[in-house]
């Protein structure tokens, strides 16, 4: 069995936690068109898989939503409200910062937008210290559409065994797997430092 030479990480409830009740209860907050906050992001669910298609531009995306919500605000505002959902997961930005500190070379691999992306790279230092991101606004897919995997693959410059994979997603995880990755199913930060320790790699850093 070859050993690990990349990590690739997942973004949401893998280094980062979220909350989309946070953003509907702002949002509802100063909506002038008495939207519920618990069916917000339900009501707009294909607009909101279309813009982490990349088939929508931020700025239609937040036409549309301010239109639809009837927000107060600008469309900046909006988009602070948007995005200001994420938290880290502490224990696994640590694990990040110790394969880096041995010598891995890793990468984001999300189903994500423009918006949380702007956002977390403003607020989490960490965030910038990956070898390369693989985001699906930027290439019409997602996870676990193979066209993605195929775009890890020569980003990293690696497959199979060579690539280690952690996802909180089982159907992401086994597309992954199919592919003769390493996988890791984010069920607990502790779980996965402990899988990642099994594989021989480093899960912090020593003092």
């Amino acid at each position: 069995m070859k050993p690990p030479q990349v990590v690739v990480f997942d973004l949401g409830k893998v280094l980062v936690d979220f909350d989309y009740s946070i953003a509907a209860r702002r949002i509802a907050a100063r909506s002038t068109s008495g939207i519920i906050p618990t069916r917000l992001f339900a009501d707009h669910a294909p607009l909101l898989i279309r813009y982490e298609l990349g088939l929508v531009t931020t700025r239609a995306f937040l036409e549309q939503m301010l239109a639809a919500t009837g927000f107060n605000g600008t469309a900046d505002e909006f988009g602070d409200s948007f995005a200001d959902i994420f938290t880290p997961i502490q224990p696994m930005v640590e694990l990040h910062a110790a394969l880096r500190r041995n010598g891995f070379r890793t990468f984001i691999f999300s189903n994500t937008n423009e918006l949380a992306v702007r956002h977390i790279r403003k607020r989490f230092p960490f965030f910038t210290q990956f070898n390369g991101y693989i985001y699906s606004y930027e290439h019409g897919a997602m996870k676990p559409d193979r066209q993605l995997y195929e775009a890890v693959e020569r980003q990293t410059k690696h497959r199979g065994q060579e690539i280690l994979y952690v996802d909180d997603r089982p159907e992401n995880v086994e597309a992954g797997a199919a592919r003769g990755w390493h996988v890791v199913l984010q069920e607990s930060p502790e779980k996965t430092r402990l899988a990642v320790r099994k594989l021989g790699l480093p899960d912090h850093i020593e003092p």
